[in-house]
């Protein structure tokens, strides 16, 4: 049996490997390293090579298998993106390919695995909807078992022209599935079947945000009593109350993730809580920074505390450890992955240890073996 190496755990850096921006073509595509808790170093262990635009990743309960979405517009010689399904090696880390399926959506960007391990949920944005697959038990990706189509559009003409939706998750219960659409300034919401792999749309299909927000990445509070949305367009966060119960959202407030005297462009991108449930942090790509809040405990409440520089530029993505000491920012326009400790009082965040340079990191995710 494998012993879990809880201080020196695995991180995989999700890429782009080919943008029009940029105009370039790579083989590599995901990145494995050994991550020191004692020097916040990461240190590469291999790449998994010929994997198309692996921009977000996703890793089921028993930490065996790793899928990632392919963020494309046309797959396989047909429209839509894929996901890539992969073994973890237990002893190294590395990837090994098992297979691959359609998402019937342009542009997948964000993928979520239930609890149970069953399901895999991706998020297809040029394609507005949301497909479920299941995995089977060698880790294989079978055929959608469901595709749910969003329609409409929002009140800006170039990012709000249809439905775009950018993150899909599960609530702690398993229950319900929640799925933040640009397109539409809507969370939309959803009863899972966790039996045949359907979304049934809830009795409130959707909770909308304010015109013009732009919702892209959700964060449950670790009691699954809040819920914290990024919004892109407007660079904002909004606390929800959250009723297990009933699946329902309460919004609290919203507060702005830039600081009052910035006055250049910028778009938030992600957004997690500390595994304490005191701090939440968001990126900011274009004032380059996390914007760091305390959560009040009884009420959800959010408290600005600042802000910290990534040290790069678009900090697309970033990770927090499952031990809650560290922060990792992935800078994609950098080709950077910075290490920072985290104050458990104050939240505050250091820099520490080496730079990882690497091309185009979009995705950082902790994996323990």
């Amino acid at each position: 049996m494998n012993t879990p190496n809880i201080n020196s755990p695995l991180v995989y850096v999700g890429t782009y490997t080919f943008t029009e921006e940029r105009g370039q073509h790579r083989v590599e595509g995901i990145f494995v390293y050994r991550f020191d808790r004692a020097t916040g170093a990461l240190t590469l262990l291999s790449t998994t090579k010929g994997v198309i635009n692996p921009s977000f990743l996703a890793v089921e309960p028993r930490h065996r298998y790793l899928f990632a979405v392919n963020e494309v517009s046309e797959f396989a010689g047909r429209p839509g993106g894929g996901v890539s399904a992969f073994a973890i090696d237990p002893q190294t880390g590395a990837l090994a390919a098992l297979n691959q399926q359609p998402t019937f959506g342009a542009d997948p960007c964000y993928a979520w695995v239930d609890q149970g391990g069953k399901w895999l949920l991706a998020a297809n944005y040029s394609g507005g909807s949301v497909a479920v697959f299941p995995i089977g038990e060698d880790g294989h990706l079978g055929p959608a078992t469901e595709l749910q189509q969003h329609t409409g559009s929002g009140e800006d003409p170039h990012r709000q022209e249809a439905a775009h939706a950018h993150s899909v998750i599960i609530d702690p219960s398993n229950r319900y599935t929640l799925a933040a659409d640009l397109g539409l300034d809507r969370i939309m919401l959803y009863e899972l079947d966790s039996e045949k792999g359907k979304l049934k749309p809830h009795e409130t299909p959707w909770v909308s945000v304010r015109p013009g927000a732009g919702p892209r990445h959700m964060a449950f509070h670790p009691g699954g009593r809040y819920l914290y949305l990024a919004n892109e367009l407007n660079s904002t966060v909004t606390a929800f109350a959250y009723d297990a119960s009933s699946g329902r959202l309460q919004e609290i407030h919203s507060l702005s993730l830039l600081p009052d005297d910035f006055n250049g462009r910028s778009y938030s991108a992600d957004i997690h809580v500390t595994p304490s449930g005191s701090t939440l942090y968001a990126s900011n790509r274009g004032h380059d920074s996390l914007a760091i809040f305390a959560i009040d405990q009884d009420t959800g409440r959010l408290t600005a505390l600042g802000h910290a520089s990534t040290l790069g530029h678009t900090p697309r993505n970033f990770a927090i450890d499952p031990a809650g000491a560290y922060l990792l920012a992935a800078n994609q326009d950098s080709d950077t992955v910075v290490t920072f400790r985290i104050d458990p009082r104050t939240g505050q965040l250091t820099p520490v240890g080496p730079v990882a340079e690497m091309p185009m990191p979009v995705c950082v995710l902790f994996v323990e073996l």
